[in-house]
C-alpha cells in the first residue's frame, strides 16, 4: 500500500582505546531496498557516556551568524515547537508513552529532536525537551495529563511551601539527562546545523508552580507578587540560580545557542515585569557570559522570548541577550526602531497564518522580510507550531523565507 518496512540495525564496535575513554562507531544500516549508512563516531567513558568532544564540524552557520548581528546571504529560519505534534512521525514516536519519560530518554529526545530536519531544511534544531524539568529538579512533582497538559499535583500555595523545595540542586544529577540528549544530538545532527538549548524563565516557571498548570490570568501567581512580594523574589532568585547551571550544563554539553522562554510576560504590566521578570532575565544573561567565560566554554548567543511583552522590547534589547524573539502583536519596522539596532530580531509571523494556502503564506512572509530586512533578522513564527497543522505548509513556510530573502539579498 505504498508502505516501506524499514530495519534499523545499529552497530557498535570499538575504534581505539586510551585513557579510559572508547572511540566508538554507530552505523545505522536501512533497508530494505538500498543501503544507507549513517556513520558517527563517539568518544565515550568508561560508563558508555557519550562524552561532549569531538563534534562534526559545523557545515551551516547561517542562524549564527545572524544571532551575532554577521552578514548572511540569506534569512535563517526555524520554528519554535518544529519537533511537534503537527508531525505523524512525532505522534507515532510518542504514542503510548508518558511525556516526562520520553524527555528523560536522550535517545527519544534525540530522535525527536532530527525528524522535522528530515523534512524540511532548517537552519537550527532545538532540543526535545520542556521548560518544566526544572520544578521538577527542584523537588516538584510535575505530570502531563492528557487532554489537559502540564499538571502540579501539589502547586506552591503559601510563602512556607517554599521550604517543600531543594534548598541545593545538583543540576548534573537531576538534569544530566537533558545534557546527554543535547551532546548525542550534536553528534547526530553530524554538522549539518547548529543546535538550540533551552529553559524557562523564572517568572514563566514560577507560573506554573503556583497555578498548578495553565491559566488564562495567572491570578494565583500575581496574587504572590502583590500578597508576598518578598517570598516571589525569594523564589524567583531560587529559580534564577538553577537556570544558570543548567544553562552552563547544556552548552557544556554542547549547544551552540540558547533561549529563554519568558511564555507569560503578557500577564504582566511594565511595572510588575520590571521588578519580578527583566531584573533575573538579566542576571541569566550577564551569569551565563561570565560563567562561560570562567569555564574556558566558547560563549554562544542567548536569545531571550517574552510573548506579549512588547512593552519592554526597549529594555530586552539592552539586556546582553544578542537575540530578542517577537510574537506576532508587533510590527516588523516598529520593532527595529525600537530595538536600536542593539540586537538581533527573531521572529514573527502568526501561527494561524500557517492556515492559509501556500501562496498565501508566501506573500505573508515576503512582507515580513521586507519589514525586518534580511540582516540582523532570524525568521520564525511569533509562537510556537500548532498541532493540527499541516507539514507541508510549513516546508512552504521555510521555503518562502529562503527564497524570498536570497532574493532581496540579491538586489542590495
Amino acid at each position: 500500500a505504498g508502505l516501506v518496512t524499514v530495519r534499523c540495525v545499529t552497530l557498535l564496535r570499538p575504534l581505539k582505546k586510551s585513557a579510559g575513554l572508547v572511540t566508538v562507531r554507530c552505523v545505522t544500516l536501512l533497508r530494505p531496498s538500498s543501503y544507507c549508512w549513517d556513520t558517527t563516531d563517539f568518544t565515550m567513558d568508561k560508563d558508555n557516556h557519550i562524552l561532549p568532544k569531538d563534534f562534526p564540524e559545523l557545515q551551516n552557520d547561517c542562524f549564527l551568524r545572524a544571532a551575532r548581528g554577521e552578514e548572511t546571504t540569506c534569512v535563517p529560519v526555524w520554528c519554535m515547537r518544529q519537533a511537534g505534534r503537527y508531525l505523524p512521525e512525532f505522534r507515532e514516536s510518542r504514542a503510548g508513552k508518558d511525556f516526562f519519560e520520553t524527555c528523560r530518554s536522550p535517545e527519544a529526545c534525540c530522535e525527536l529532536t532530527l525528524q522535522p530536519l528530515r523534512r524540511f531544511p532548517f537552519d537550527a534544531a532545538i532540543i526535545f525537551s520542556d521548560i518544566l524539568v526544572v520544578p521538577q529538579a527542584l523537588g516538584m512533582d510535575v505530570q502531563m495529563v492528557p487532554g489537559k497538559g502540564p499538571t502540579f499535583p501539589e502547586p506552591l500555595k503559601e510563602p512556607e511551601d517554599l521550604l517543600r523545595l531543594r534548598t541545593t540542586v545538583d543540576v548534573s544529577a537531576e538534569l544530566g539527562y537533558v545534557f546527554k540528549a543535547i551532546t548525542l544530538t550534536r553528534h547526530k545532527l553530524e554538522g549539518k546545523v547548529p543546535l538550540i538549548g533551552f529553559t524557562g524563565a523564572p517568572w514563566t516557571l514560577m507560573t506554573y508552580m503556583i497555578e498548578g498548570g495553565g491559566s488564562n490570568t495567572m491570578s494565583k501567581a500575581k496574587r504572590w507578587l502583590y500578597r508576598h512580594p518578598e517570598a516571589s523574589h525569594r523564589l524567583l532568585v531560587q529559580l534564577t540560580d538553577v537556570i544558570v547551571e543548567y544553562l552552563l550544563g547544556q552548552v557544556a554539553a554542547g549547544a551552540q545557542a540558547l533561549q529563554v522562554f519568558e511564555s507569560h510576560a503578557g500577564c504582566l504590566g511594565p511595572a510588575q515585569f520590571n521588578e519580578f521578570a527583566l531584573p533575573y532575565l538579566r542576571t541569566i544573561a550577564r551569569k551565563v557570559k561570565e560563567k562561560l567565560k570562567e569555564a574556558g566554554l566558547d560563549d554562544v548567543p542567548m536569545i531571550v522570548f517574552a510573548k506579549d511583552g512588547h512593552y519592554a522590547l526597549e529594555d530586552l534589547s539592552q539586556s546582553q541577550y544578542e537575540v530578542v524573539g517577537l510574537d506576532w502583536t508587533i510590527d516588523p519596522q516598529a520593532a527595529r526602531k525600537r530595538a536600536g539596532g542593539r540586537v538581533s530580531l527573531q521572529g514573527n509571523l502568526d501561527p494561524c497564518a500557517l492556515y492559509a494556502p501556500k501562496e498565501k503564506i508566501g506573500e505573508m512572509v515576503k512582507m515580513m522580510l521586507e519589514g525586518f530586512g534580511t540582516q540582523r533578522y532570524i525568521a520564525n513564527l511569533g509562537h510556537g507550531l500548532y498541532p493540527d497543522m499541516d507539514p507541508e505548509h510549513v516546508g512552504a513556510f521555510v521555503e518562502a523565507v529562503h527564497s524570498h530573502s536570497r532574493q532581496l539579498c540579491q538586489l542590495k
